[in-house]
Parts: C-alpha cells; structure tokens; sequence
C-alpha cells in the first residue's frame, strides 16, 4: 500500500502546510502504509497551453517533469492534496499543476484510488480550499476520506495541536485502501464526470485504442 502526498507551497520543508500533511503521512505509516511527499518546486511544471495535443496520444507538448509526477500517482493506491490558502484558492504552483491534470482527469486514471486534503490559512477559506481540493480528487476518479483546515492565526503550534485529527485523516485513508470506502455522494458525482468524459474517450479512440479498451473493460462505455 503507498500513500502519496504531495503540496504545493512554495515554501518547500519551512511549510506549515507540508508539516500538516506529513503528519497525514505518519498515521498513514502507522496504519502500514509507505509514504511518500512530494514537493512541487522540486518539479518543472509549465502552464497548460489548451493545445488538446494530449488528447490524442496522451503526451503533453510542453518540455517538464510533469510525465515523471503522473508515473507516480498512477503507482501510488492513495493521494494527499495540500496547499495553503493564497488569496481564497490554492497556490499559483498547486493550480498549474491541477491544470495540467486535464488528460488524467478526461481518462480518469485515478479511478479507484482514495485521497483527502489538507490546507493552512491565517484566517479564512481553509474550509473551501480544501473542498476543492477534494473536488479534483473526485475528478480524477478518486474518492476522499474527507479533509482538514488550520487557521493559524499567525501560530505555527496551531498546527501542532492539528496532529492528532491529521494522523487519524490518515490511518483513514490507509483503512480505505485496504478495506474500501464508500461515499454515495462522491459516487453519484465521479459517475457524472465520467459520463462526459465518455464523449471525449469515444472521440479519440482511434488514436487511444489502449485507453479506449481500458473503458470498455471498466464497463464506461
């Protein structure tokens, strides 16, 4: 079983963020799983260009270690989203890095992983960062455990105090990967993207017969 987390403050290890998904990560590894952080300053990702080239071969045009990031989520049973809140939403590196996610999403290459998120804030829209954080687990196919906030206040002990509910948010996640996890909600909501999704996999099957079978085996189309 591998749990991955991966951030996206450009602070790197002085992260209060990445602090709190590590303690994630620690209850995850009590529960038996392997752990991994991955930083996303450590990788060159560039912009989405909505050249839709990855549509039709699954490679993307742009020149980075975006590929090497995806070989590692695909390996990985479960995924961590963190990120502090930057002006109400996720930071500039976070949002690149989901806006690069478009061909995994399309094919749902997540699908049957489990995930949650964790987010710092000095004051306000934790909450909601961390829906959305969620909320692009759900689009690439993965179901969350559910997801925790920390307004500090300016107090890095905050997130401290925040241990115990974040290495319990990840002995969760390790249970679910091992036992399963159910949310009809989530469900409901993934089986709606991937039904328009379907559009977009019929339209290239020429070129994606291996993704395209991949569906028809999962009984999507």
């Amino acid at each position: 079983m591998k749990i991955l987390a991966i951030h996206g403050s450009p602070r790197t290890t002085r992260s209060m963020t990445r602090q709190l998904a590590g303690f994630v990560l620690a209850g995850a590894a009590e529960a038996g799983a392997e752990t991994e952080m991955i930083d996303l300053t450590d990788y060159q990702i560039l912009p989405c260009t909505a050249c839709e080239a990855c549509s039709i071969n699954g490679i993307c045009v742009n020149p980075d270690t975006m590929p090497d990031l995806l070989v590692r989520m695909k390996e990985a049973d479960a995924l961590v989203f963190g990120s502090p809140v930057y002006i109400d939403n996720v930071t500039g590196q976070m949002k690149v890095f989901f806006d690069r996610l478009a061909d995994a999403i399309h094919y749902q290459q997540c699908a049957g992983k489990y995930g949650c998120a964790v987010v710092t804030t000095a004051e306000s829209g934790g909450d909601e960062v961390a829906g959305y954080l969620n909320h692009v687990l759900n689009y690439l196919g993965a179901v969350s455990v559910g997801g925790m906030s920390v307004a500090t206040g300016g107090n890095p002990d905050a997130v401290d105090a925040a241990e115990p509910a974040a290495r319990a948010l990840g002995k969760k996640l390790a249970d679910a990967v091992r036992n399963g996890y159910a949310d009809p909600a989530q469900e409901a909501v993934i089986a709606e993207n991937r039904a328009y999704f379907r559009t977009i996999v019929e339209e290239n099957r020429d070129f994606r017969i291996d993704e395209y079978e991949r569906w028809v085996r999962m009984g999507w189309i």
